[in-house]
């Protein structure tokens, strides 16, 4: 989130929503960093109890969904920046691109997605075949990639 928002100006002021939120690492760190709404996804129920839990200690308004991201359905809210720490594909071949897929369907403006270096090439494929047109791979250890919908 802090890279989105530093770099990109991507989260401040902007509708963010966090795909596979677990326990709300990103969306808690959007919501700080001044998204004007956060909504966390994810599939997990006690996942999202302790996004919950997070997000009150913290006095955070952050709204959170119970869905398989292949069932997404937003109902009309539009997302500018998607941000993501999803499956990596290690034990399910394609579960991170189910993610990437639905990300670039969903954002108005970026995804921001967090892989595991030997999934790396998936992110290439994904832009493929979603006609993204910016691709970043920024150096941070597990490798960060913007996917830029504009």
């Amino acid at each position: 989130g802090y890279f989105a928002e530093n770099s990109f100006d991507d989260i401040s002021g902007k509708v963010v929503a966090d795909f596979g939120c677990g326990c709300g690492t990103l969306a808690v760190a959007s919501a700080l960093l001044d998204a004007e709404h956060v909504t966390g996804i994810d599939i997990d129920l006690q996942s999202l109890e302790l996004a919950q839990e997070n997000a009150t200690d913290l006095e955070l308004d952050i709204d959170l969904i119970q869905c398989d991201i292949k069932n997404l359905n937003l109902k009309g809210l539009l997302v500018d920046t998607v941000v993501m720490n999803p499956p990596f594909g290690t034990k399910r071949k394609g579960a991170d691109m189910e993610f990437l897929s639905m990300g670039l369907k969903v954002a108005a403006q970026a995804v921001y997605s967090l892989h595991k270096t030997s999934t790396r090439e998936v992110s290439s494929c994904a832009v493929y075949i979603s006609n993204a047109i910016f691709v970043e791979n920024i150096g941070a250890p597990k490798g960060i990639t913007q996917f830029c919908t504009r």
